[in-house]
């Protein structure tokens, strides 16, 4: 079972282009409607659950759907399968990127600063109009982004997120809720997830801490992890080095947070695969030990008004992250010659039509990167 489960998986993370929306397109049709390995009421479950939580959403949903198939190992096989494909390309371009460095290279990093610009400019605008859809969200996104856009820092951005969460929730007036069958979360998974979260919180100069950090903390979808990665990198990379990464995990199929595994092998250049293997498994491992956790007790869970509140609160935060690395580093970073800005302009006006996919506008950045940069 698990076999066969991980190689599902395995043909999906090797043709699941366009980030996690597409991802959850392809996982309903290939398992709701071609295998019916579950009911769309079974899928919608779990798709809410999964967007719920913190950490990859699309991982997260492969991974309560292997698990409702066949237990935890196939579980973990689904996941294996899923990011195998995007975790050996990311990580061969850090090994590449750390053998040499040529001359086309730095060229390819000016238009992967373009691609980034835009990329998080349409997540942007898409995350605001879904998360901030009242006065109160709008202002706690606005104010969040000036805090951060003067310190980026980890601890910041969780004061923010908790501050949100609290405020939103006792803000929510309480509503006796119609009384639900209730289900005990699983105390193991939960109990796993809060030690590693303290053991993290005091070690946080480790890499598994730090990224480990990263995937308890990333609401909203996997693109808010760039401000949290660009806070907890810090001075270990450049910036350069770091946006090469982001754009390249636009362009391989798979997860986004594949990204980890660039990021710790070059922070690691002795041992790059243990690097990489050490902060992939740290930032996807929390969001699935919360799926492990809460999904027998997500109805009762969900039914709470103040609950989902403050989870309200927290994407307002996330939004607001977004938009400060918006800024900084990708808008500073932007070539100020006339060229690059009507690229970038051309670019965002072809990604907001809907028309033209990504992976073409991946080509037309480095057409340009290598022809005219």
């Amino acid at each position: 079972m698990s076999a066969r489960i991980f190689l599902h998986f395995l043909l999906l993370g090797c043709v699941s282009f366009g980030g996690p929306t597409a991802h959850i397109a392809y996982f309903r049709k290939v398992f709701v409607e071609q295998r019916q390995w579950l009911s769309d009421e079974d899928f919608a479950r779990q798709l809410a659950l999964c967007q719920f939580l913190p950490g990859p959403a699309s991982s997260q949903l492969g991974f309560a759907i292997a698990l409702q198939r066949g237990g935890i190992p196939a579980a973990f096989a689904a996941f294996i399968g899923f990011t195998l494909p995007s975790f050996l390309l990311m990580y061969g371009l850090a090994v590449f990127s750390l053998a040499q460095t040529p001359v086309w290279m730095q060229s390819l990093v000016a238009g992967m600063k373009l691609l980034a610009l835009v990329v998080v400019a349409d997540a942007l605008i898409n995350m605001a109009r879904q998360f901030c859809s009242g006065p109160w969200l709008w202002a706690t996104a606005s104010l969040s982004a000036l805090a951060l856009l003067f310190m980026m820092h980890p601890a910041l951005q969780l004061s923010l997120m908790l501050g949100a969460a609290l405020v939103a929730y006792f803000r929510s007036p309480k509503v006796e809720c119609d009384p639900l069958p209730s289900a005990r979360p699983a105390r193991i998974p939960l109990l796993i997830f809060v030690v590693l979260l303290a053991v993290a919180a005091l070690i946080p100069d480790a890499m598994f801490s730090e990224f480990y950090l990263v995937g308890s903390m990333v609401f909203g979808g996997g693109h808010v992890a760039l401000p949290l990665l660009n806070a907890f990198v810090g001075d270990a990379l450049s910036s350069e080095q770091f946006i090469l990464g982001y754009a390249a995990a636009q362009a391989v199929p798979g997860p986004m947070f594949s990204m980890s595994a660039y990021l710790g092998a070059m922070l690691s250049p002795a041992q790059p695969l243990v690097g990489a293997l050490a902060a992939c498994t740290a930032i996807f491992l929390p969001g699935f030990l919360l799926v492990l956790g809460l999904s027998r007790a997500w109805h009762t869970l969900a039914a709470r008004p103040r609950v989902r509140a403050a989870v309200a609160g927290v994407n307002a935060v996330a939004v607001g992250m977004l938009a400060a690395a918006w800024v900084d580093p990708l808008l500073l970073e932007l070539p100020r010659e006339a060229a690059s800005i009507g690229m970038a302009i051309a670019l965002f006006a072809a990604l907001r039509s809907g028309k033209v996919p990504l992976l073409a506008l991946i080509g037309v950045v480095v057409v340009y990167s290598l022809f005219f940069l």
